[in-house]
């Protein structure tokens, strides 16, 4: 057989295949996956939306569409999602996505040569470090506090590495929670600008906050163009939809446009129309003020229960919003042996952190954890048995 390119050689989809495999297995009890409750998906809005749209205009939603995306979700976007956070943007500025992680690997393709610099934050979500390793760049972590990005070590390290990129999630990052306070944002902009990097600013979980004051976007401060805005309807609306969004300068939306087209030549009409109508309808305000309390309760439950159950001199993050909770666990934890332990004795999951670290040698101490896909009772009672097990094992 022949043989593989070299570039895959550096990726490995290890990690979420079996986070995937885990979820599927009704016997476990998962604390692994990033998806959203199911009990929040807009079923009966969906299927009217379709019906009404395919009896008004089914030959254009059947048919080929434009690279740049569906012009009535472009608009609404703009309208309800961009414009709203304080950015300021036209049309020729956005296009839709196949899922904000197209995205990802889109701004990778038209940027990154063999050999480029990419700094990340220091952990980041794992898919996008291989998206990274695929096209052969060297990643550089850049250091983290309870902020997020610390911008006296991004600088040193924009000066020192001349990367192409940088990677980030600023608000209720993956795998952390955390949030970058507008301060260090407007500064991340600033410094981009200086250093002539692009800043692809990550936001699936912008709208999902459940406490605080809501944050403007890195691209709000964004007056030079090098802020790349990725958002996602995955989290908001429904994931098995696959579409997410993109705000950035015209020239780089027209060569990512080209690079697309090369991939799958659009994304599919239908489900483009779906997002359309349900932020047009007015639909989104709404829908997420129902969802929040829901996922509220379930981070509280989280939260207490790791307060109450874990191992003594266990830290952990406790955010505002998102899906996620990270913790580090004391004594030098191997993270990776416990997890299969667990899921042997315990039959429950969760996600190890060294996958989300650029250096393999860090996070062999820390999980990740997510509170939306159970019920408060499920998580409760998961993080009595998995404080048990930690404390006996992490002595």
């Amino acid at each position: 057989m022949a043989q593989f390119a070299k570039c895959m050689s550096r990726v490995s989809g290890e990690a979420v295949r079996e986070i995937l495999k885990l979820m599927a297995d009704p016997s476990v009890l998962t604390f692994g996956g990033g998806s959203p409750a199911r009990e929040t998906f807009p079923v009966g809005v969906a299927r009217d939306i379709v019906d009404k749209s395919l009896a008004d205009n089914p030959a254009a939603l059947l048919q080929y569409g434009v690279t740049e995306g569906w012009p009535a979700l472009r608009q609404a976007y703009l309208d309800h999602m961009v414009r709203p956070k304080g950015v300021k943007a036209e049309l020729e500025n956005v296009m839709t996505l196949t899922g904000s992680t197209q995205g990802i690997g889109l701004i990778a393709e038209i940027f990154l040569d063999p050999g480029d610099h990419v700094l990340v934050e220091s952990p980041t979500f794992l898919s996008t470090l291989n998206v990274f390793r695929r096209y052969d760049a060297v990643l550089v972590p850049v250091r983290v506090d309870d902020d997020g990005i610390m911008t006296n070590d991004l600088e040193e390290k924009m000066a020192k590495y001349k990367p192409k990129l940088l990677y980030t999630i600023p608000t209720f990052q993956n795998p952390t929670g955390r949030t970058i306070p507008a301060d260090r944002r407007e500064k991340i902009a600033g410094l981009a600008a200086k250093y002539d990097v692009i800043v692809l600013e990550d936001d699936p979980y912008c709208d999902l906050r459940y406490r605080g004051t809501p944050v403007p976007p890195i691209k709000s401060f964004d007056k030079s163009g090098h802020v790349v805005m990725l958002n996602s309807f995955s989290k908001i609306i429904s994931p098995g939809l696959r579409v997410g969004a993109m705000t950035a300068d015209p020239a780089i939306i027209a060569k990512a446009c080209d690079a697309k087209q090369l991939a799958d030549t659009h994304t599919s009409n239908l489900v483009q129309e779906i997002c359309a109508e349900f932020l047009n309808r007015g639909l989104l305000p709404g829908h997420l003020k129902s969802i929040v309390p829901l996922y509220e309760e379930r981070l509280s439950a989280m939260l207490e229960g790791v307060g109450a159950h874990f191992p003594t001199g266990c830290e952990y993050t406790s955010p505002e919003g998102g899906l996620f909770v990270w913790v580090k666990l004391p004594g030098g934890a191997d993270a990776q042996a416990l997890v299969k332990r667990s899921v042997a004795e315990l039959k429950i999951a969760f996600v190890p952190g060294r996958p989300f670290f650029a250096d393999p040698n860090e996070g062999l101490d820390c999980i990740r954890m997510n509170f939306s896909s159970n019920p408060p009772e499920k998580i409760k009672d998961g993080m009595e048995r998995l404080g048990k097990f930690f404390t006996a094992e992490c002595a």
